[in-house]
């Protein structure tokens, strides 16, 4: 394989199987760099990052404090203010980053979309991003949301507590399948299981609507067999990479060595996700878990911009 860059997180000490050494913000933002300058890459393109009106971001990290998991604490590794969190990922060399909200209740998703509208305008290197929820409104902010220029939109099957199938949701995927617009999909069973999670409703779903564009965050943890089998059988189907192969997911989940061959032959369709802020480790270990794959410079520059920065091109 391709030599691939090196970071001294690679064999940073643990301070147990989930949590990697922090280096300095300045430190760090040199490594994370190297990749972008060593893959002749323009940055990094991050489809998977959260950036939420603050009384939703105290919620979401209220929730991951109160967890303990078998690999330890969440800590929030960035848990400071907005503007400190785009400055951080400017500093990375994130070109492009999501902001990825998503409702837990019904009459939350419009309001959403108006705050993930607001924050892109003022943020350059965001991707406009929007949501939904299985409501008799959502097909018509939905519309709104694409007319607006909506480019990702994020859906949570675990914590919405929603079946995608839902009759009120076959017009919002009908328009996301005319546009071509990428869904950042939470639905596999890890790291905790819902009512609705797992490959089943997916594949039906896909069977309904071939051509929508689902990215399956966190490569389907823990069904990552099942759902690498549509990612291989539906054209616009994608894996985001976030958590996946970091040693916090590997002690819990481990991505199964046997089906990397296939993701190298599904080069195309893999896609990088982090999950920053709201990570237990900094983001360099992210980086770093996907290159010891050791999977080639091609699939790297892949993953790390040039999938990502395809899928959001304007569809023709």
């Amino acid at each position: 394989m391709n030599e691939r860059p090196r970071s001294p997180t690679d064999t940073a000490p643990l301070r147990h199987p989930g949590v990697v050494t922090n280096p300095s913000r300045y430190d760090e933002a040199a490594q994370v760099r190297a990749y972008a300058q060593r893959l002749g890459l323009p940055g990094l393109i991050d489809v998977h990052t959260h950036f939420m009106p603050q009384n939703v971001l105290e919620k979401v990290w209220g929730y991951f404090d109160a967890i303990e998991t078998a690999a330890g604490p969440w800590t929030i590794t960035y848990r400071t203010g907005e503007q400190e969190r785009v400055a951080t990922l400017r500093d990375f060399g994130v070109v492009r980053f999501s902001s990825l909200n998503y409702p837990h209740r019904p009459g939350m998703a419009a309001w959403l979309n108006a705050w993930s509208r607001d924050f892109a305008a003022s943020t350059p290197e965001a991707i406009p991003s929007a949501t939904f929820y299985a409501e008799p409104e959502a097909p018509t902010y939905v519309a709104e949301a694409l007319d607006a220029g909506a480019q990702i939109f994020k859906v949570h099957i675990q914590v919405g507590g929603f079946d995608p199938l839902d009759p009120t949701l076959d017009d919002v995927w009908a328009q996301l399948e005319a546009k071509g617009t990428p869904v950042v999909i939470h639905c596999g069973s890890g790291p905790m299981p819902g009512e609705f999670t797992g490959p089943d409703r997916v594949e039906t779903l896909l069977e309904r609507h071939a051509a929508l564009t689902l990215l399956i965050a966190h490569m389907g943890n823990s069904e990552y067999g099942r759902f690498l089998d549509l990612a291989e059988r539906f054209e616009r189907v994608h894996l985001d990479t976030t958590m996946a192969f970091t040693n916090f997911t590997e002690s819990l989940t481990p991505y199964p060595r046997e089906y990397l061959p296939r993701l190298v032959d599904i080069g195309d369709k893999v896609v990088l996700g982090s999950d920053f802020p709201n990570i237990p480790y900094p983001y360099i270990h992210q980086l770093d878990a996907l290159a010891r794959l050791d999977l080639g410079d091609d699939w790297m520059r892949g993953v790390l911009h040039d999938n990502a920065a395809r899928l959001l091109e304007p569809r023709s």
